[in-house]
């Protein structure tokens, strides 16, 4: 049924003209043909409308509009409404698709069908060295990647590569496309795909050529700060984890556990505050008491959102969770 079907590649474009004749090439060039871009225009200063509209003039499945709104959720919600394909796909204007991206994406889901995400390995490339943050990130996501393990690691950052998953229409839509009106959007739309149970394809290959530079959106826009990633974080864990009738834990007294606490308190949620930190055990922090992270054992029916980013300390932790015989992912879950 789905075999001859059409791939919608949804793509805001934003003063990425240095990098966008690179990314039309690699669509253009794709093995699998029935494909449309929706490019969306949103307010470029530099060449990029000009770029599009060479590009559309020469290939009649590149369609060019100008953002009626503002901002990459509104770029998308345009690029939605005109798509017109069975498989839904976004694309980023400054990355690169390896040239079977599309053809391995369907064809996945056509072996898979529906309620599954189809993904693939990203690398970041870079004119200048990648930091330890964009390698450690890209190794940890490609090896959920791999075993389409993502959901497991839903709370420690974004599992799903934001130009780089395709999915069936009709689970977008159900997942609500790109309605809401949240960011990180990419993050948000992660968890929705999750709350919806859509499972995601194991894959081994690289798909994805993912840029980094110093004008990236994503490193210098507010909408990505650390603070919205732990909100939304907060807001998705009290909708689908949070159990009520079990006692609320906080562990970890730094910046992040900190600033947890301050959502938490704001949404007038009472937890208990544990950490390891001898300096800290004692005192109270917005009214709240810090206690020592052996307390756990003591407060029946727990449930504990971890804020310690340690790589050393986490298994620590995890190995403590292990001994108290509380389970990952239900009794316990990492926030970083």
């Amino acid at each position: 049924m789905y075999k001859n079907s059409l791939i919608s590649i949804v793509m805001p474009v934003k003063n990425t003209a240095r990098f966008l004749v690179e990314c039309l090439d690699s669509i253009v060039n794709q093995s699998e043909t029935n494909w449309e871009l929706i490019a969306i225009n949103d307010h470029s200063t530099d060449k990029c409308l000009m770029i599009l509209k060479e590009y559309a003039s020469k290939d009649q499945r590149i369609k060019v509009y100008n953002n009626t709104g503002n901002g990459i959720i509104e770029a998308l919600r345009l690029a939605y409404s005109k798509s017109k394909g069975d498989f839904i796909t976004r694309m980023d204007s400054d990355d690169i698709m390896s040239l079977d991206k599309l053809e391995v994406m369907k064809t996945k889901l056509l072996k898979s069908g529906s309620s599954h995400i189809a993904l693939g390995l990203v690398k970041y490339f870079s004119e200048k060295e990648l930091g330890s943050g964009f390698k450690n990130y890209e190794t940890w996501l490609n090896e959920l990647i791999s075993k389409g393990a993502n959901f497991e690691g839903i709370y420690k950052e974004c599992v799903i590569p934001s130009p780089c998953w395709m999915v069936y229409r009709e689970d977008f839509e159900c997942c609500g496309a790109f309605r809401p009106n949240d960011y990180p959007e990419d993050y948000d739309l992660a968890f929705r795909f999750y709350s919806f149970g859509l499972k995601p394809i194991p894959c081994n290959k690289v798909l994805h050529f993912w840029r980094d530079y110093s004008t990236r959106t994503s490193r210098t826009h507010i909408h990505y700060a650390d603070n919205t990633f732990l909100e939304i974080k907060a807001r998705y864990f009290l909708k689908l984890e949070y159990d009520s009738s079990k006692n609320l834990v906080v562990w970890g007294a730094g910046d992040k556990g900190k600033r947890m606490a301050k959502i938490l308190i704001e949404k007038g949620m009472e937890f208990y505050w544990i950490c390891d930190n001898p300096k800290k055990i004692g005192k109270h922090i917005y009214n709240q008491k810090m206690l020592p992270f052996t307390e756990l054992k003591h407060i029946k029916n727990s449930q504990s959102i971890i804020t310690v980013a340690n790589l050393i300390a986490q298994k620590e932790i995890k190995s403590y969770f292990n001994e108290i015989k509380l389970l990952f992912n239900k009794d316990y879950f990492f926030f970083c």
